[in-house]
């Protein structure tokens, strides 16, 4: 599955990749989905930020339908390398839920436009059937094609939600 989100935010390249990177613990109030990010690791060299961040979705899901829902479908764990030299992150996703199954790599490149940014994000997402565990063979392919659907769903998304998360983060700040 092609993932493919191209969101505008409308203040400088360098503010929003600045904000993007180095203060995403401080926008997560303006992610209705996001209930936390942990930052597991920063390394810093040269112009290059590795970051090892856990995600801890389902802050709009009700907390009854959180305790049906395993935490590990609400979270994951996201590996970026972020390159301010040319403006971009190249991102892998691991879940925590059927992660031997589960590819999900990506880039998004910030994009100066009309005074603003334009953040395109792209990147896959593979659902490698024959690694699900613990479900009979005959119902593989229907829970590889859910896990699919379900994540598919979710990322584009999510992409876009972060993006205008420091939209409302910067316009904040900027009335402060």
């Amino acid at each position: 599955m092609i993932i493919s989100a191209d969101t505008y935010v409308p203040f400088p390249r360098p503010l929003v990749y600045t904000v993007y990177r180095d203060k995403l613990l401080e926008v997560v109030p303006y992610l209705p989905n996001v209930r936390q990010i942990e930052i597991k690791s920063r390394l810093e060299e040269d112009k290059r930020v590795h970051f090892v961040n856990e995600w801890h979705g389902g802050g709009d899901i009700p907390a009854i339908v959180r305790t049906v829902l395993s935490e590990a479908i609400l979270s994951w764990t996201d590996f970026a390398t972020w390159d301010e030299s040319n403006f971009t992150t190249v991102w892998r996703i691991k879940t925590h839920a059927f992660t031997e199954a589960v590819h999900c790599v990506g880039k998004n490149t910030f994009l100066e436009k009309n005074g603003g940014t334009l953040i395109e994000s792209r990147g896959e997402l593979i659902i490698d059937t024959k690694q699900i565990k613990n479900v009979p063979q005959l119902l593989v392919g229907s829970v590889g094609r859910s896990v699919e659907d379900f994540l598919g769903k979710k990322i584009e998304p999510n992409l876009q939600q972060v993006a205008e998360g420091v939209r409302l983060y910067l316009e904040q700040k900027q009335r402060e």
